[in-house]
Order: C-alpha cells, then sequence, then structure tokens
C-alpha cells in the first residue's frame, strides 16, 4: 500500500468523490497511453506509467476514548484502533455500497478517512475491454507486456476472506476482504463466464442448476415491465441484449430468441432495478466446482445474498416428486473446498433465509401448518461431487444414515460454505426430481410431467423469499459470517 501523504476528507460523498476523480483521471491516462501506442508504438515514459494507479482508501481510528457502539450490525465496526486501508476499482458502480460502509466509521467511531493514490497499478486488460483494438493496433499482448501494467496473479488473491493475510507490525490492516486487483480480476471473469457486463448484475441473487428455470424467469421478468410504474425496468439476458417496457411482445420474443446463451458456460439474466435492487438468476450448471468459480466472482459485488433454486434426489420414503427441501445443514463430500473450509468446520443455516424462504413457501403454495410440513421438509443435504454416486451405495449409506441426510445434490453445500467463507448470506431451497433410494429415477416422460409443473412454483417461492427478505434487510447481515479478526466492510 501506499505510504505516500493523503487527501484527507470531511465526509463518506467527499471520500468517494474523491475515489472516482483518482480512478477516472488514472484510467483514462491509461487508456490514453494505450491509444497513443496502439497508434504510434511510443511506450508510455516512467513518469507516465506512474500515474497508472489504483485509489487508496484509508480508514484511520484513533479514538479510543469514545465508548463503542452498542450497534447489532454486521458491518461498519472497527474492532480495534489502527489504520485500514484497501485500493478501490470502479468507485462510481460501488458507489452506494462504500457510502453504506463509510459513513457509520465516521458517525460512530469518529474515524478519519484519506483519499490518494496508491502504489497498485491497473492492469490495462481491465480498462482495455475492446479485444479488438489489439488487432487495429497490430500488437500483440507481449508487446504491450512490455510496456504497460499486466495482470499478476500472484498479487490476486483470497487471503484476507480466508484469514491467511500476516499483519506486520506497522503496516495497515485490511479494509475490506477484497482489494482492487481482486475485484477487477472477478469483474472480467463474471463477464466471459456469464455473458453479461457485470454492472448489470443485482443485488439479489437465485442460483440455479437447471435450464427450464431460465425460462420462466425470462417469462415472469417480461410480465414485470408490464406493470406500469413498477420497479423493474429492463431483461438482460447473455449478450447483453435487453428487453425494455417499450419492446412490442414480437420484439421481445425476437429478442429472447435470439439469444445465444449457450455459448457462455454459466449464462446469466437479470431482472434490474433502480440502485441493483432487482433480481439476477445464474444458471451454473452442474457440479460443485461451477458452483465455487461463480460465486468467487460473485462475491466481490458484495450481493446481500445468493439462494440456491434446484434439483435434489430425495433419499426418505415420504418424500413426493415436487416436494421442497429447506436445507437446515449440509454434509459437504463437494470437496473443493476441503483445504479453505475444512468439512469439520459447521455451516450454519441463517436464521433470517430460513423464515424468509418457509414463509415465501408458505405464501405461494397456500399451504399451512401440518399441510405445510408435508410439502416442505427441513434438514440436511448431502452435496456429493460425484453424480453416480448411487454406484456406491453400499459405501454411501452408512454416512447418509449417520447424517439424517434427507436429500441428495451437488452444489447446494459449496453454495453455502462460499457464502460463508465470503461473508454473503445463503440458503437453499431444493425440489425432489427424483428418490433414486425407492426406485424414482429421472425417465423422460414422468421428468417432463414434473418439470411444466414444478418449476414455475419452485422459482416463484425463491422470488417471494427476496421479496421478504428486501423488507427485512436490516436483519440480513448475520454476525454469524463475520470473524474475530474481521475488516470493517462488510
Amino acid at each position: 500500500m501506499s505510504q505516500r501523504s493523503a487527501r484527507p476528507v470531511r465526509s463518506a460523498e467527499a471520500a468517494v468523490d474523491r475515489l472516482e476523480t483518482l480512478y477516472a483521471g488514472a484510467s483514462a491516462k491509461l487508456v490514453a497511453a494505450l491509444d497513443r501506442y496502439l497508434s504510434t508504438h511510443e511506450p508510455p515514459s516512467p513518469e507516465t506509467r506512474a500515474a497508472f494507479r489504483y485509489p487508496l482508501l484509508r480508514v484511520v481510528h484513533r479514538d479510543s476514548d469514545r465508548p463503542l457502539p452498542t450497534h447489532r450490525r454486521a458491518f461498519g465496526r472497527l474492532q480495534r484502533p489502527g489504520v485500514y486501508e484497501t485500493t478501490v476499482t470502479q468507485p462510481q458502480a460501488f458507489r452506494r455500497y462504500l457510502l453504506e460502509q463509510l459513513e457509520p466509521l465516521l458517525a460512530e467511531y469518529g474515524a478519519k478517512i484519506e483519499v490518494t493514490a496508491s502504489d497498485q497499478e491497473i492492469p490495462y486488460p481491465y480498462v482495455l475491454e475492446r479485444a479488438d483494438e489489439l488487432a487495429r493496433g497490430k500488437v500483440t499482448a507481449a508487446d504491450l507486456a512490455r510496456h504497460f501494467p499486466t495482470p499478476q496473479l500472484a498479487a490476486v488473491g483470497d487471503e484476507i476472506a480466508d484469514g491467511q493475510w500476516e499483519l506486520r507490525e506497522g503496516q495497515p490492516r485490511p479494509l475490506s476482504l477484497f482489494d482492487a486487483a481482486r475485484v477487477d480480476y472477478s469483474l472480467r471473469r463474471l463477464v466471459h463466464y456469464t455473458g453479461t457486463d457485470w454492472r448489470h448484475v443485482q443485488n439479489w441473487i437465485l442460483l440455479t442448476n437447471y435450464h427450464r428455470y431460465v425460462d420462466q424467469f425470462v417469462r415472469w421478468g417480461r410480465e414485470q415491465l408490464l406493470h406500469a410504474g413498477g420497479p423493474f425496468q429492463r431483461v438482460v439476458m447473455p449478450g447483453n441484449i435487453v428487453i425494455e417496457p417499450k419492446h412490442r411482445p414480437e420484439e421481445a420474443d425476437a429478442l429472447v430468441a435470439a439469444c445465444q446463451w449457450h455459448r457462455f458456460q454459466m449464462p446469466a439474466y437479470h431482472l434490474a432495478a433502480p440502485e441493483g435492487e432487482g433480481v439476477t438468476l445464474v444458471n451454473i450448471g452442474v457440479g460443485p466446482s461451477n458452483a465455487k468459480n461463480v460465486t468467487d466472482h460473485l462475491a466481490v459485488l458484495r450481493p446481500n445474498c445468493w439462494l440456491m433454486v434446484g434439483h435434489c434426489g430425495g433419499l426418505r420414503d415420504t418424500q413426493r416428486i415436487g416436494d421442497y427441501v429447506l436445507a437446515h445443514a449440509y454434509l459437504r463430500q463437494d470437496r473443493i473446498l476441503d483445504a479453505l473450509v475444512p468439512p469439520e468446520v459447521p455451516i450454519p443455516a441463517l436464521a433470517e433465509i430460513q423464515v424468509a424462504l418457509q414463509d415465501a413457501a408458505a405464501s405461494v403454495t397456500g399451504a399451512k401448518g401440518e399441510a405445510l410440513k408435508g410439502l416442505l421438509r427441513t434438514g440436511t443435504v448431502v452435496t456429493n461431487d460425484d453424480r453416480n454416486w448411487e454406484l456406491r451405495f453400499t459405501q454411501e449409506r452408512k454416512r447418509i444414515n449417520l447424517s439424517r441426510a434427507i436429500a441428495v445434490d451437488m452444489e447446494s453445500g459449496t453454495i453455502a460454505a462460499q457464502g460463508f467463507r465470503l461473508r454473503v448470506p445463503y440458503g437453499t431451497l431444493l425440489c425432489v426430481s427424483d428418490k433414486p433410494l425407492h426406485g424414482e429415477i429421472k425417465l423422460p416422460g414422468a421428468a417432463n410431467a414434473f418439470y411444466e409443473r414444478a418449476v414455475a412454483q419452485h422459482l416463484e417461492i425463491g422470488l417471494k423469499a427476496l421479496d421478504l427478505l428486501r423488507a427485512r434487510r436490516d436483519t440480513l447481515h448475520s454476525r454469524k459470517l463475520r470473524s474475530f479478526d474481521e475488516p470493517p466492510f462488510r
């Protein structure tokens, strides 16, 4: 981090204004130097390159005599006096988040905020978003790397989130889980995997493992756009195809048909509202590797929550095809996070999420009391990295029995563990699509009939749960996700 003299600011608004000014200036100078090099092959001078820096945000907390705040908030907390720093990218896009984090530090702790340029260079691919510019200039990436900052994987990591960072005497403490280079890395990965600009991602996220949920989500989203004065502004599909209220039905149909979602590994769909208060649905596909991959990158956007709404195998003979499973615990056999969050680390259910999902199920289905219990069962979900685990049933049955598991899937435990690890509230509501232990397997005819009946209701429950969580957001960000030595920002 930079040790240059920083400009103190008097308010959170002024701090973010200054961050925006510094970032815009550094980015503009980098783009100008790139354009000059692409046109003339003139490299930037050392003095010019010194301007290609992320802005630095510093919070100084020295007022140890002030009484500690008694709030129950899970962010905006300074656990000890000292200096806290982070680099910042795209401050204009993150303005609302930054203000939310900074304002309580000033008001409740009397902290001082400083903003300056950092020592961390902005890699050129993070401002050169059009690949055709390389071809236009007839230069290679290797040519550019000789003269411009490039992404350095050694400088991008999750040591802060994973509690692996080491505090050195006299050095500042981290202000946030992710610095600018880590955020920029994930923003570009999101574009690559989801097929949409990262700026379209909303604060409320649904993750699914089946494309039929996408079809239903797009239909539902288009219906929302028909409500004059409603909260939603547009539907954005992979390839950044946009449907707006102005489009006639036949025009919207043509846009949906033109969407080449299959070109992207984990296509994302966004029902956008002001301030990011809409809903994003990501079809993550099958397996824990995809689940970890996409949540690694979504986490840098600091969404309010992510919920898994997908299919599972029911493990109890009393369950029926189409019943729901509200995961209250996870038997993690995904293995992909074992080194970061060992399986013996408990992944707690978050009461706020659990209540919202159950209330949403009751509201959408109309079931209450015993009728709701018969439709929605709470219990342990096994997340397995082997889709054909049934072929090892003689080995698996003992662990299933010991865990009292009621369902099995391939993503939910990973998504929950990632939420726990990266401090994003999480939850799981699955729908029983087969019962592998009881002779009810997925056969084409029965499966299609089930999907037609169940997908619409299941998605509606997930969307209703997000509505409830919006209304209850003050209680959403749980202190269960914070460690004893946590950065102030959520």
